[in-house]
């Protein structure tokens, strides 16, 4: 590759998907293949402990091939989009200093526009304005107040489930400290662009019953693998409730929520499926919106040979 064509910006490979689309094992295939250091874009994957409920590559197959912002806080602290974007620049930085291509792989689309796009000077945090939030909510329910958000800022509404509390009030926030869209605060502050050149490459099904019983294979498997005991060794462990965003995660608030006796340990399943299709809603809806890639079939038995001669390509070019 002759960085003089490409304007001296060196390559970066986006691997973008919803969640039960393959991108782990792609990625690993692309990892085999390829110069390439891997980069997690995973939300939940930062969390020390939680490996059953966020389908963590193993240590074996890490120790091979090694994941950057994986494990890197407890289940008891914050990370945010702005922090993302700064820790993964500079491991984009140094694995391209290391003679290697950055392949950054994952499902939580705002860490991705982040990286693609900056991101905007929002108004700090409003406490007085959040209590009146959350007593909004249990007067009224989340759902109430997701309505008032899609009539204020309805693109960020769609993105969101309505029972997301923690994004809904942060929107809402927005929306009445600024009397304006969270989405169009986002859209007008940018910051400085990466110093790479992306390829983009989207994972999507071409059906959704398929990639739904993925879903619902997977979480089945989460289930029979400890997923609960996971969740219980957590409680002991660490100090946590249900409003923190590690227990937020889908299938972790599912799993406390059972724990807590909201419902019976025979509706785990079915309410932690609904959960994870929920997620690949929105994820899709991402990337066919606001962060569209070159699209792939990731139901496709030929996914992997046709996405490695892209990557080929792009890395020739």
């Amino acid at each position: 590759m002759d960085s003089a064509t490409t304007g001296g910006m060196p390559p970066a490979i986006l691997l973008m998907g919803p969640t039960a689309s393959g991108k782990t094992d792609l990625a690993l295939s692309l990892a085999a293949r390829f110069p390439l250091g891997i980069v997690s874009v995973d939300s939940a994957l930062v969390f020390k402990d939680m490996d059953i409920g966020t389908a963590k590559p193993d240590r074996e197959t890490r120790a091979r091939f090694p994941h950057r912002l994986i494990d890197i806080i407890t289940p008891e602290a914050h990370y945010s989009a702005a922090r993302f974007r700064e820790e993964a620049s500079a491991a984009m930085a140094e694995i391209t200093a290391h003679g290697q291509v950055p392949l950054l792989v994952g499902g939580t689309m705002l860490y991705f526009r982040a990286l693609l796009e900056g991101l905007a000077d929002l108004p700090r945090a409003d406490p007085a304005l959040r209590a009146v939030l959350d007593a909004e909510a249990r007067e009224k329910g989340w759902s109430a107040l997701h309505a008032e958000l899609a009539r204020r800022d309805p693109v960020a509404a769609a993105r969101l489930s309505p029972t997301d509390s923690q994004r809904i009030q942060r929107a809402l926030e927005i929306c009445r400290l600024t009397g304006g869209a969270m989405t169009d605060l986002l859209a007008k502050g940018r910051g400085k662009p990466s110093s790479h050149r992306f390829l983009r490459l989207a994972l999507l099904p071409s059906e959704r019953a398929p990639l739904h019983e993925r879903i619902a294979q997977r979480f089945r498997n989460m289930l029979a693998n400890g997923l609960v005991e996971e969740v219980e060794s957590l409680r002991r462990r660490y100090v946590l409730h249900a409003d923190l965003p590690s227990m937020r995660c889908v299938g972790y608030r599912q799993t406390w929520a059972c724990l807590e006796g909201a419902f019976g340990h025979a509706e785990l399943a079915d309410r932690g499926v609904f959960a994870t299709r929920q997620l690949a809603k929105r994820q899709i809806t991402w990337l066919t919106n606001s962060l569209p890639g070159e699209p792939f079939d990731c139901l496709a038995p030929d996914m992997t040979t046709r996405v490695c001669a892209r990557v080929a390509e792009f890395l020739d070019a």
